[in-house]
């Protein structure tokens, strides 16, 4: 027969490693899963100018990004291509006043840059990120991995609002 003592730290030591790595970790949800990042990609804007030398197209005035169910809406965009062949977006950096939604969920922040390369969408500058239940999460930065649908918050104090269900 085993110690106490020896029973407790068994239990309490991967209890503390869990802790500690639960700590360490920066705060995560889930946001936008199941995005299709191989949509095609179709904008509006109230002026556009291609930069053929630079391979970047800047979209300004009421910027409309559309991928599958993804919306991005900003001030002004510059969309970096490659064009070996066929035109393919690298890059779109938006900013002033930067919303990207899906469904019920919302990110807003004041620059957005949604890689193609890596599926990711990035937020700074008064990220937050919004549920339709009322669940909000707040940061200097966001970063949305479109592929696991997983965004890590980071940039500062993290604060946020968790709905709960109402009770009859």
């Amino acid at each position: 027969m085993m110690p106490a003592m020896t029973r407790r730290a068994m239990i309490a030591v991967p209890l503390i490693c869990l802790a500690a790595v639960s700590l360490s970790r920066q705060p995560v949800a889930q946001v936008f899963p199941g995005h299709n990042t191989n949509a095609p990609v179709d904008y509006a804007a109230d002026r556009i100018e291609l930069q053929d030398k630079q391979d970047r197209v800047g979209l300004s005035g009421n910027v409309d990004v559309r991928q599958g169910e993804l919306r991005l809406r900003a001030g002004r965009t510059v969309v970096n291509f490659t064009n070996a062949g066929s035109l393919q977006i690298q890059r779109i950096t938006a900013s002033g006043g930067v919303v990207v939604t899906r469904g019920d969920e919302t990110a807003t922040g004041d620059v957005g840059i949604y890689d193609f390369n890596q599926k990711i969408i990035t937020m700074t500058g008064n990220a937050t990120l919004k549920r339709g239940n009322g669940d909000t999460l707040r940061g200097g930065r966001f970063v949305i991995d479109l592929r696991s649908g997983v965004s890590s918050a980071s940039g500062g104090r993290v604060t946020g609002t968790f709905s709960v269900p109402k009770k009859d």
